[in-house]
């Protein structure tokens, strides 16, 4: 489970992971196509050393007679240690590129991997038909038997000229270094040298240089003049063949780190898009959130920015009208006091005049008060003093708060028990509390009940009057700075349309929400706010304040 959530939301993760999958793929399928490749050399390694053997093999036989032909096959057939049949071509299942091989006058071997043996087959000229032989591995008697074909080739040679240049076509043909070399070039030992005057195949194995080759020697007709062939040994880890390995496996390498690459490429630019018509000033912009990797977290992110910017530059224009509008009417009244107190030359009514301009004046440090709180508590995230506060002692600080007032409304509350603790700031909770207590004693008629409690890990503090309540259409306005549902009511009872609007954006700091419904008991108005009780971050911070406190109860009771 827990690997399959960093999986889903960590793009690195899968990219990475993805790059170690792609890396072991390749290199598996660089394992199996070295093995293809060298399957497929070495096939064609057997096919070229048959060819040159039977092409030899299958000219001598058709030099023979008739009546020397069948003699042949079976002295040669000893030679070889195996069997060497002439077989029709047409009794062969031979496939395309088989056939075309054979028409070519190359040999085609069929080699069976589990007995390890090969079927060779070569084209008789003008015949027909093909030489077949089923050989083992490679020995030093067939060595021998090609070696005789060879020498058999070049009797038809006479002169040293013909035969030298009989073999510079052959070499030529098969890729195959064939020279007649001077006996004293060739650095025999005496073993050696007894081996090739008794007629003897002489092998010499050549690995100081780059490609190894087997060197086979064998007497000719001619004195002192030694049949050299060179045939390269197979190498299965050709330098060619790693080479072209590795660049495919980088390819395919990098073929799957593109693959892993471009949708992340891809979101980040339409990321970048999204940033750009942003900054052309197009807050509408919203980009696309897919899955719930750290590209789809920043993309979220990045759409409630922009969310919040829209809405802080919609508020700050809807705050300017509003301000403008609320400051109009108590600077009106001021100036039509100050008017009266120029034209007034009686003392009480002068007295009266300059009530009015002191009431207004505290409206409007009133006002600019409510205004600065809630800009301040709308611009950005405000230094929260994080504690862990009693809902008890907070409720019964608010009920001696509002009876102080001495309004003939009844303040009822319903505190939970001395042990149930949120985190808060205090100073920001009780101003919620504060704001919608006083907002229900403007409404109610007779009663207001407080209440406050946690409930599966969210906080809740709740407010309700016997008033007339909220009508549901309404009930999101009320958090609208300077919006009055009913503008008779609220120009009566006071107040500027801000309180409610603070004790959202309050709500919001609290990662909480704010909400306003109808009261069960008293069927007026409901107002309650949630927030977590602990808050994402601070958590330590908030144990450690309480275990500092219960030290310090503790020390006070030890003094």
């Amino acid at each position: 489970m827990a690997l399959s959530s960093i999986t889903e939301r960590s793009i690195f993760f899968r990219i990475y992971a993805g790059l170690l999958l792609v890396c072991f793929l390749v290199a598996f399928f660089g394992y199996f196509l070295m093995q293809a490749i060298n399957q497929q050399r070495l096939q064609s390694y057997r096919e070229s050393i048959a060819t040159v053997a039977f092409y030899l093999g299958t000219a001598s036989y058709d030099r023979r007679s008739v009546e020397e032909k069948e003699s042949w096959l079976m002295a040669i057939g000893r030679e070889f240690g195996s069997e060497i049949h002439v077989v029709p071509m047409d009794g062969l299942e031979l496939k395309g590129r088989e056939l075309k091989r054979l028409k070519e006058g190359k040999s085609v071997v069929r080699y069976d991997e589990i007995s390890h043996h090969s079927m060779v087959y070569h084209a008789i000229d003008n015949d027909g038909s093909v030489l077949s032989a089923e050989l083992d591995r490679i020995n030093e008697r067939q060595i021998h038997a090609v070696m005789g074909f060879l020498l058999d080739e070049l009797q038809y040679y006479p002169s040293l000229a013909g035969k030298q240049a009989r073999l510079a076509h052959l070499s030529q043909k098969f890729g195959y270094s064939m020279a007649l070399l001077p006996l004293s070039t060739l650095g025999l030992d005496k073993e050696q040298f007894d081996r090739l005057n008794t007629g003897k195949a002489v092998l010499s194995f050549d690995n100081e240089n780059q490609r190894p080759h087997l060197s086979v020697m064998m007497a000719s007709t001619i004195p002192n003049e030694v049949l050299v062939v060179t045939v390269p040994l197979f190498n299965f880890f050709s330098l060619d063949v790693i080479i072209s390995i590795v660049l495919t496996c980088l390819l395919l390498v990098s073929f799957g780190v593109y693959a892993l690459i471009f949708p992340l490429e891809r979101r980040l630019q339409l990321l970048q898009m999204g940033v750009n018509k942003v900054a052309e000033g197009k807050l509408d912009t919203m980009v696309q959130v897919a899955g719930y990797d750290d590209i789809a977290r920043l993309s979220s992110t990045f759409n409630a920015m922009t969310r919040h910017i829209k809405r802080l530059i919609e508020s700050q224009r809807e705050l300017t009208r509003a301000v403008s509008h609320e400051l109009r009417t108590p600077v009106a009244r001021i100036r039509f006091a100050v008017d009266m107190l120029a034209d007034d030359d009686d003392y009480e009514s002068r007295q009266v005049q300059k009530q009015y301009i002191d009431d207004d004046i505290a409206s409007l440090n009133e006002l600019i008060d409510e205004i600065l709180t809630y800009a301040k508590l709308e611009e950005g995230s405000p230094k929260m003093d994080w504690e862990m506060v009693c809902l008890k002692e907070l409720l019964e600080q608010i009920e001696r708060e509002t009876n102080a007032l001495g309004k003939p409304i009844a303040i009822k509350i319903k505190p939970p028990a001395q042990k149930v603790v949120a985190m808060a700031d205090r100073r920001y909770l009780h101003r919620v509390v504060q704001n919608l207590a006083g907002n229900a004693l403007r409404y109610a008629k007779s009663t207001i009940i407080i209440s406050a409690g946690v409930k599966k890990g969210m906080a809740f503090v709740t407010v309700e009057d016997d008033g007339h309540g909220i009508p549901e259409a309404d009930r999101e306005k009320v958090f609208i700075p300077f919006a009055r549902l009913d503008d008779s009511r609220t120009r009566a009872s006071g107040g500027y349309g801000l309180g409610l609007s603070i004790v959202s954006r309050i709500a919001f700091w609290f990662s909480g929400n704010m909400s306003v419904d109808e009261s069960p008991s008293l069927h007026g108005a409901r107002f309650t706010m949630e927030w977590p009780v602990k808050q994402v971050g601070v958590v330590i911070v908030a144990d450690e304040l309480t275990g500092a406190k219960s030290e310090k109860k503790l020390i006070g009771t030890d003094e």
